[in-house]
This record gives structure tokens, sequence and C-alpha cells, in this order.
């Protein structure tokens, strides 16, 4: 069986192609053989590439047109199903799709079988992540149209951090309010924090009972997870994707009184304001140069004050989470 995975990000899709040969699944037993794997990134860029790994061979990297994250999806599967692309004794094939999905909400809790009422699930929930869940949910329905008949699954970014206490998922608001729109704290990442705890277990040769890690994904969207006994017990993402660190164009924490400001005494409306917290601040806003690491640590590197600066707010939310997370695992 011939597994594509799709990670799709609001600037970058990562996927990998894998063939699972024994009929359990692939994390009970040997991992499956990866026959191909690359990215697309810089979507919606002038220079948007994708890179393409087949099995042993020389990665391959090309210029795309991708202007949407749906139309990247295209490149991906027309290069993956290309005659011969993965072996010369393999037919060229897809036998299911599974894709990363930030958000599910308090009801998608599980990997789920994409179907037209799950994806009415996820168009609710695409106000708490307007960065990643109008884009998973165009991407699944891309190759839904393109590969009509293979299974999809949806595997939820939000699952890991089900087991965070009460305590630590709470916000200080009326418990009626709360409860009738769902508003807690969620968490996100959860895929990758799951998995790198687990690495670390896996490399030390550790069990995860007595076990306190701090797991820390960053990159355009960024947050950090405290793992107690294999557990997420913490993640400095909430409700939404913006909560915690300051991230490529998210601000991250902001007083709350600070968006009233906005909309009262500076005149922005709701849509402002989200566009402005959302896609216009972070790396992107305090350096007013870009949102990529690469491009502000050569501008930092030749005197660039605001890409300096940048870099190092970045540096220091992340360590004051750090942190705080040590005292939230007790050491």
């Amino acid at each position: 069986m011939k597994i594509l995975v799709l990670n799709p990000g609001s600037a970058t899709i990562k996927f990998a192609l894998y063939e699972q040969v024994h009929s359990a699944p692939a994390w009970v037993g040997d991992r499956p053989t990866v026959l191909a794997k690359g990215s697309i990134e810089r979507i919606g860029a002038p220079d948007a590439a994708i890179t393409v790994t087949f099995g042993a061979r020389e990665p391959v990297t090309e210029s795309v047109d991708a202007s949407e994250p749906p139309q990247a999806v295209e490149h991906i599967l027309q290069r993956l199903l290309a005659a011969d692309a993965v072996s010369r004794d393999t037919a060229a094939r897809i036998d299911a799709v599974g894709c990363r999905v930030v958000h599910g909400g308090s009801k998608l809790l599980n990997p789920t079988p994409v179907t037209p009422s799950v994806l009415d699930d996820m168009r609710a929930l695409k106000d708490l992540a307007p960065l990643h869940v109008p884009t998973d949910i165009a991407v699944i329905e891309r190759v839904q149209r393109l590969l009509p008949g293979i299974p999809v699954v949806a595997v939820f970014d939000t699952s890991f951090h089900q087991t965070i206490p009460e305590v630590g998922n709470t916000y200080a608001l009326p418990a009626e309010l709360r409860v009738r729109h769902g508003l807690r704290r969620y968490g996100f990442h959860g895929i990758s924090h799951s998995y790198v705890s687990q690495q670390y277990l896996k490399l030390t040769k550790r069990d995860a009972l007595g076990t306190k890690i701090i797991t820390c994904h960053l990159g355009s969207g960024a947050s950090l997870c405290a793992v107690r006994d294999g557990r997420s017990v913490d993640t400095s993402m909430g409700l939404t994707p913006m909560e915690g660190l300051m991230m490529g164009t998210r601000s991250g924490d902001v007083d709350p009184g600070l968006i009233l400001y906005l909309i009262r005494s500076a005149g922005m409306t709701g849509t402002q304001v989200n566009e402005l917290l959302n896609h216009e601040s972070g790396l992107q806003g305090i350096s007013e140069l870009s949102a990529d690491v690469r491009e502000l640590e050569d501008a930092a590197a030749t005197g660039n004050a605001n890409a300096e600066l940048a870099l190092e707010l970045f540096a220091y939310r992340a360590c004051k989470y750090v942190g705080a997370f040590a005292v939230v695992l007790e050491g």
C-alpha cells in the first residue's frame, strides 16, 4: 500500500510517499519505506519551488507556478504519479492520503476519514485558525478531486493536547460563556510535539513514565509543549494558533487591552485587527523585511537593526516559555 502524507502550511507544503508492506499499522512494526519526499516552499511568491527526492536519488529542485496551496498539491501529484517516478517495477499509484489538519476543536479528536460532514465540521473552525484551516480544507478538496475514490484521512494537530488538565486549558472567563462557545485552550502542533517527545524516549531508551520534556516546534508557526510521562500537560498555543510565541507573521501573546485600544482608539475593525495580528506582525512586522529567518539572519549580519531585534525577540519569547514550563513540570 502506498500512502501519501501531506503537511500543508500557509506558505509551504511538505509531503512524503510511503510504502507499507505489513498488515500491521506503520507505528506497530517496522517503519514504512519512504519512496519519495519533498516540499514546495514560498507558495504564493514568484520564486516558489518544489524539491523532490525519490528513494536514494539526489534531490531535484524546480521552479513552479504555485500561487495557492491547492495548485501546489497539483504539482506534487504530477511528479509522484509520473510514469516510473518512483521505480521502474512499481506502478505509479496512491492508495490512501493522510493530511495534517491544524484544528479539530472539541469534536474531531482522532484521525478521521474525510467525508462531506467532516469538512463541514472543519469549516466551522476556520475562524479559530484562519491561516491554516481554510488551506487544509482547500488542499483536501483538491486531493479528492484529483484522486477520486481514494480515501483521505485527516489527522488533527489538537489531538495530542486533549490530556492537558483543566487547570491548564481553562480561560478565566464565565463558565456559561466558555461552555456555550467552546472557549478553551486547545493547543496545536500536536503531531510534531508527540513525535519529538517519542523520538527522545526512543533515542535515550527510556520509558515515558517519570520523564519531563519540553518540546519546541519552531518555524513560521511556533509553539512549545510541556510533556510529562509522555502526555501533553501544557502548551503555548491556546484557542487559536495565535497565542504564545512570536511567530513568522503572528504576534503571539499581546495584552487583550491592546486589541480593545486598536478598535476603540485607533479605529480599526475586527477584520483589520485579525489581519494585523495574524498576517502583519511577528518576525515580519518587527523586521519590516521578511518572516523568513534565513533572510533575517543575512540582514542582521549586515547590520540591519530591525532584523536583529526580530531574531532576539523570537528567541527571548521562546526562552520565557521554557522557563514557565519548567515550573509546570516541577523541575
